[in-house]
């Protein structure tokens, strides 16, 4: 085993070198000026993209939107790490979203953008994102692109099959890669087998609000569970996750969570879960994990931290769960348009897997079973395979379908996409990538109506793509037309942090519900200033809270006598804007933070210990106006001591 592992890993450097030299000899025939493909790709000045794709930042922790076909990056949405820029996490009014159970943790490794969807298909009111090394789930409302929720998942470890969508949106769900003890507590870890467990979490997403809230956890044997995906249509009520270390090894991982030839996709049918959730069939377990919510109306984000969870065992309820064997080492599952055919990518295969859901509820019928793991039966796999795409390439990782037949493949160690026909099981295309591809996107791909117009792949390495940078260059996706019968390369562009997976959808379906700005008579935030009449300063003892305004093309009040060395300040800015894209910035010389960015008819606040005396500006961080720079103001701090009276003025008040 060691020496057919080390035998992939040759293999795999051996045809990244291979590609790389190639694609250096060939660049110039292939490039896109070559021929008419840079007008595919060109979006006038003054026109927009066709599609919005959004992106996972990976370790960078946020999420970034670009537009397709152009490869323009709009926007970086912070989600759970802190964000100078727009002061997320900084501010007094985010820093709560990044409260866990551990604490403050502003930082997270985020994988997988998942799109909200009714009947099956995208519909542009939710993104949803996990955090994979301190477990969350966090939801983006695409009104705003601003995330509106962070879940904390207990009882988890490595959240990385998650957040996938069931076909209404009922659920998002989350895996754990890492199996732990549980509830959590101090055993050796050479007692891994049969007795770490991994928790499958269905987490209830409101239907108006979006509002989500841990619904139930199924408890699993301690195997890694790496992907997942939902039923739709006839396989509507089922989520399918696939496991790797069936061996259950705990060291050394690449020889011992490899030794099987076969592993399993994991089939939940949460319908039956609702049925014996309804019955009282589960236990109450203590759990400690952290929701945080933040408020459109107040601008300000609140941490509840949770107590328990309800835990089903398959052991307990029949039919809740069953194990499809699938080679080898399944890295992606993926579940065709009409919810028939759930593919298993096994990365240590060079075959494709599909099986049948129809077969599979036979053989459930018929107890077709070989065997069972942990208490929940084995379906026997040579009775519930559709077929197989045999020998399409090196390292299968995802699919996704392009709604006209067609699924398309990426192969990691190959470094290519490969369209294959959904029936026939035949390849029909294949197209190199530079290089090493991991998840691939086609907007509503894994959804019941694909947009098969183009398809992004997400790349691992880009060497000779770009000008260097030193040691590490950036990650890259690359833009293939799919409208015809053979791929086309029609863009490269890099990303920000690792473009782990992205999601794509019609701009149509969501530019036109995005706020512009926050009706100023709206804003319930406790300390807000609704007009500049009503600026000031209060103090209470060594607390000091500065009511400010911003507006074209000055802030109010722009001078502040009376703050003393050692006082706890907040600065509470309201932009008193009510037009779209005038957002204001505010700043404070050596505030130990970040700025605040304010958007129109909003509230924020800086907090600021002044910690010497002196005289110190403040300024407006953001370009807003042709007298940007004459927004500013100074802030006196006298010792602690002193008698100097608080006072605050613009202009001659």
């Amino acid at each position: 085993m060691k020496k057919s592992i080390k035998t992939i890993l040759c293999l795999s450097i051996g045809i990244t070198m291979f590609t790389g030299c190639k694609q250096n000899t060939q660049a110039p025939s292939n490039s896109a000026l070559a021929s008419d493909v840079a007008s595919k790709v060109y979006v006038a000045p003054g026109e927009y993209d066709e599609f919005y794709a959004f992106v996972s930042g990976g370790f960078s922790g946020q999420m970034s939107v670009y537009g397709i076909p152009s490869g323009r990056l709009l926007k970086v949405i912070p989600v759970f790490s802190q964000d100078a820029e727009k002061g997320y996490g900084y501010n007094e009014e985010t820093k709560p979203m990044l409260n866990t159970s551990f604490g403050f943790i502003p930082w997270d490794d985020a994988h997988h953008p998942e799109l909200s969807q009714t009947a099956g298909e995208t519909d542009g009111r939710w993104v949803f994102i996990n955090g994979n090394n301190t477990p969350r789930i966090a939801r983006i409302d695409l009104t705003t692109f601003e995330t509106a929720e962070i879940i904390e998942i207990p009882n988890s470890g490595g959240n990385h099959s998650s957040p996938f969508t069931t076909e209404n949106t009922e659920y998002v769900v989350a895996g754990t890669r890492f199996a732990v003890p549980y509830p959590q507590k101090d055993m050796s870890i050479k007692e891994y087998k049969g007795n770490f467990k991994g928790a499958l979490t269905f987490i209830d997403v409101e239907e108006e609000t979006g509002h989500m809230e841990v619904a139930f956890q199924v408890l699993m044997p301690g195997f890694n569970y790496d992907l997942a995906h939902s039923g739709k249509g006839k396989s509507h009520g089922w989520t399918f996750f696939t496991t790797y270390n069936t061996e259950e090894s705990n060291t050394l991982m690449e020889v011992g969570a490899s030794q099987n030839d076969k592993d399993y996709i994991a089939a939940i049918n949460w319908k039956k879960a609702e049925e014996y959730i309804e019955q009282g069939k589960f236990k109450t377990i203590p759990a400690q994990y952290a929701h945080n919510v933040y408020d459109e109306k107040t601008h300000i984000a609140t941490s509840e931290m949770k107590k328990e969870v309800r835990v089903l065992d398959p052991a307990e309820c029949p039919g809740l769960v069953y194990f499809l064997p699938t080679p080898k080492s399944p890295h992606g599952v993926d579940v065709d348009p009409t919810g028939e055919y759930i593919v298993g990518n096994g990365k240590l295969s060079a075959d494709l897997t599909v099986h049948s859901f129809s077969k599979v509820l036979a053989a459930i019928e018929n107890n077709s079973f070989d065997g069972e793991a942990y208490g929940i039966p084995i379906l026997k796999m040579d009775e519930i395979v559709a077929g197989v795409v045999e020998q399409a390439g090196l390292g299968p990782l995802h699919t996704e379908f392009d709604g006209k037949g067609n699924a398309y493949t990426t192969f990691f160690i190959s470094s290519e996409v490969v369209k294959w026909n959904v029936g026939s099981w035949e390849v029909a295309d294949r197209a190199p990538t530079y290089y090493s591809v991991g998840h691939l996107m086609i907007p509503g791909g894994d959804s019941k109506k694909p947009e098969g117009k183009y398809l992004v792949a997400l790349n691992k390495i880009t060497k000779d793509r770009y000008l260097p940078t030193g040691p590490e260059l950036n990650h890259s996706a690359q833009l293939y037309d799919i409208s015809g019968d053979k791929m086309e390369l029609l863009l490269d562009f890099p990303t920000i942090g690792e473009p782990h997976y992205a999601q794509g959808i019609s701009a149509s379906k969501v530019m036109n519900k995005s706020k512009k700005y926050y009706p100023i008579d709206d804003n319930a935030h406790p300390h807000a200033t609704k007009s500049e009449s009503d600026v000031k300063v209060v103090r209470e003892g060594n607390v000091v809270r500065i009511y400010m305004t911003a507006i074209r093309s000055h802030l109010n009040p722009d001078n502040i006598e009376g703050i003393k060395v050692g006082d706890k300040v907040y600065v509470h800015l309201t932009n008193l804007e009510q037009d779209w894209d005038v957002p204001h910035g505010f700043s404070i010389m050596g505030a130990q933070n970040a700025e605040l960015l304010v958007m129109p008819g909003q509230t924020e606040t800086l907090y600021w210990e002044p910690k010497q005396e002196g005289v110190y500006p403040f300024y407006c961080t953001d370009f807003c106006s042709a007298l940007h720079q004459e927004m500013q103001g100074y802030i006196r701090v006298s010792p602690a001591n002193a008698n100097v009276p608080l006072k605050w003025s613009m202009g001659d008040d």
